[in-house]
C-alpha cells in the first residue's frame, strides 16, 4: 500500500501533473494540500476516469484539501473551528488518514504565528480523539514546520525563524508524541550535508532557482503509528513533479507499507 501526500499550490494548475503522476506512480492513496478549489469545481470526474475516488474540502483562492483513493474514503470529515479548508480525514482500506495542511504562521510572534499554535493544538487534540478509535493512522501532509536543523538547506539562516522556531518544532513533538512516529528517519536519504542532494527536501522557494540551488526544506511530512510503521519499507520524496515545467514548489512524500 502507497499512501502519498503532496501540496500540490493549486490543482487547476497542476491537474495533468497529477494524472500524470498517478500514472507513473501508482498510488494507493494521496492526500493533497492547497488544491484552491472551490467544491463545485474539484475535478471529480477526471480524477474516477484516472481509477480513483475522491473525498475534498475546498475553498476559493485558499488553501483546500483532499483525500484521492483507490476505493472511497469512508467516515469522512472536514476542518476544524476556525472554518478554514485544511483537514480532511477518512478511512481507507482499515487506514485511517488525516491530512491537514497546517498555517504557515507568517513570522514568529506575529498575529498569524499565535493562530498556527493554537491551530495545532486543536489538531491536537483532535488527532488524539483519532489515535483512541484507530490503531492504524497516518497524519499527513504540509506541515509548514522543518523537524531538525539538517531538515534545512541552511541552518544558521533558518534557525528560529518561522517554519523552525523551538515553538513550532515543539507542538510538532507533541503530535509526535500522542503515538506516532517518523518514518523518514529510518530510510537513507543520502548525504544530509551534501549541498546537491535534494532527497532531503520537500519544499524549494520558487525564488532565486530555489530548487536548482537546491534551497530546500522538508516540511511536508507523513507521521504514522507503530502498528504502521511495522509495515512500512520505504518514505522518500518523489522528485519527478517538482522537475517539470510550471511544477509545484513542493514534492509528494510517499510511504509504502507492506
Amino acid at each position: 500500500m502507497k499512501i502519498a501526500t503532496w501540496n500540490v499550490n493549486s490543482l487547476k494548475v497542476r491537474l495533468p501533473h497529477l494524472l500524470e503522476w498517478l500514472a507513473e506512480a501508482q498510488p494507493d492513496v494521496v492526500g493533497l494540500q492547497e488544491t484552491k478549489l472551490q467544491n463545485e469545481n474539484f475535478p471529480a470526474d477526471a480524477l474516477r476516469e484516472a481509477g480513483y475516488e475522491v473525498a475534498f474540502h475546498g475553498q476559493k483562492t485558499y488553501n483546500g484539501v483532499a483525500l484521492i483513493a483507490r476505493s472511497q474514503p469512508q467516515d469522512v470529515w472536514t476542518g476544524l473551528s476556525d472554518g478554514q479548508a485544511r483537514v480532511i480525514t477518512g478511512s481507507v482500506d482499515g487506514v485511517r488518514i488525516i491530512c491537514a495542511y497546517v498555517v504557515n504562521g507568517q513570522a514568529v510572534g506575529s498575529e498569524k504565528f499565535a493562530y498556527k499554535m493554537s491551530w495545532l493544538q486543536e489538531l491536537k487534540q483532535r488527532l488524539s480523539d483519532e489515535l483512541q478509535q484507530h490503531e492504524q493512522l497516518v497524519l499527513m501532509g504540509d506541515f509548514n514546520i522543518a523537524p531538525r536543523p539538517c531538515d534545512t538547506h541552511d541552518p544558521e539562516q533558518w534557525e528560529g525563524k518561522i517554519l523552525c522556531s523551538d515553538e513550532e518544532r515543539a507542538a510538532l513533538t507533541e503530535l509526535l508524541d500522542l503515538g506516532l512516529v517518523d518514518p523518514w528517519t529510518r530510510f537513507d536519504h543520502g548525504d544530509e550535508s551534501a549541498a546537491d542532494n535534494k532527497d532531503r527536501f520537500t519544499w524549494w522557494d520558487y525564488r532565486a532557482a530555489g530548487f536548482r540551488r537546491n534551497l530546500g526544506l522538508r516540511i511536508d511530512h507523513t507521521l504514522i503509528t507503530p502498528a504502521l510503521d511495522a509495515r512500512c519499507t520505504d518514505c522518500r520524496v518523489d522528485l519527478a513533479p517538482r522537475r517539470l515545467e510550471r511544477p509545484s514548489d513542493h514534492a509528494p512524500v510517499v510511504v509504502t507499507l507492506d
